[in-house]
């Protein structure tokens, strides 16, 4: 054992046996962006044995100000690989595997079959839901974290606490994004070695667990905040579940949500284009007995719509979140 680890190992409930664990353990990481830049250096860096990196995003130059593992000379090029091998450059003794693919309803198994420990840091609503489903399925803890603006979250669900549903079982009414709302990098920053801290504290083993625990931090009122969640009970009842667009069926209702302008051409053939509002207000009368599809850039829209359909007594409902 070199001398790499030394400032982690001299503390309380680490040491050898400790450092040794962490470089056993194995680390799923959603998103390369600007929570996944700050996850992944610091998960390198602490000797996590084996860390998967999963993209779809190619490097843009409005990403830099909040993603410091990418330089200008690299736009254009895949986060995932692009991370990686930086990560390399920092810690060569680690594993480090990248995908260059989106996380959807369908890989979801694949993926988090991958590692012992899952981080959501896609910054997506449908893929916490998406990580959430699957995590709870296998049991398997998912630390997730959202920033906009100058407020954000993370935390540790799944994996023997209660999942994301259980602490947000409604989507909000709209999506937000940073590109509308902005971010400062160094909120990013912040929330994203916030995750890594609780990634960390899990793998080793720390006591008491951060499972079942959210902190919210203010940036503008610097403050932190936060609550536990251990005794939340799971959401009654059927939960909306996302399907990736090649799950849609023959004979499914497929309505698409979006705009003209937003998206002229549906990539799902036959696609009804309704508003969330129109459905909201009563249109589109569609037989109970069929499965209606809702699809939508961010899964939002999809989610207030399938709501108001349940309402008028709709069951067989489902999701699709097209994605940026």
């Amino acid at each position: 054992m070199t001398d790499r680890y030394a400032r982690q190992m001299v503390l309380p409930g680490i040491g050898a046996e400790g450092q040794a664990r962490l470089g056993a353990s194995s680390v799923l990481v959603i998103g390369a962006g600007g929570l996944g830049c700050a996850v992944l250096q610091y998960l390198a860096a602490a000797g996590v044995g084996r860390i998967v990196i999963v993209d779809h995003d190619r490097i843009e130059e409005s990403n830099l100000h909040r993603q410091p593992l990418f330089r200008m000379s690299e736009l254009g090029q895949a986060k995932a690989t692009i991370a990686r091998d930086s990560l390399r450059q920092l810690n060569p003794r680690i594993v480090l595997d990248a995908l260059v693919e989106r996380l959807a309803p369908a890989n979801a198994p694949r993926l988090t079959s991958m590692a012992e420990l899952i981080i959501d840091a896609a910054d997506s609503l449908a893929a916490t839901y998406i990580l959430s489903d699957e995590c709870m399925r296998v049991r398997k803890p998912l630390v997730s974290a959202s920033v906009l603006g100058f407020s954000g979250y993370v935390g540790a669900f799944c994996g023997g606490a209660p999942s994301y549903r259980a602490v947000f079982p409604e989507m909000p009414r709209q999506a937000g994004s940073c590109s509308e709302a902005g971010v400062l990098g160094t909120a990013v920053g912040v929330m994203g070695t916030l995750q890594a801290h609780v990634a960390l504290a899990l793998l080793l083993g720390l006591q008491p667990s951060p499972l079942g625990e959210l902190i919210t931090v203010d940036f503008r009122a610097l403050r932190f905040g936060g609550f536990s969640f251990r005794g939340a009970p799971e959401p009654a009842g059927a939960a909306f579940g996302f399907i990736s667009p090649e799950e849609v069926a023959k004979g499914d209702i497929v309505i698409d949500l979006r705009s003209l302008e937003e998206a002229p051409a549906s990539p799902l053939a036959d696609a009804l284009r309704l508003q969330v509002e129109d459905i909201e207000r009563g249109k589109g009368q569609f037989p109970s007995d069929v499965r209606v599809v809702l699809c939508c850039r961010s899964g939002v829209r999809a989610w207030r719509a399938a709501r108001a359909l349940e309402r008028r007594g709709h069951r067989r409902l489902a999701l699709v979140a097209f994605g940026g």
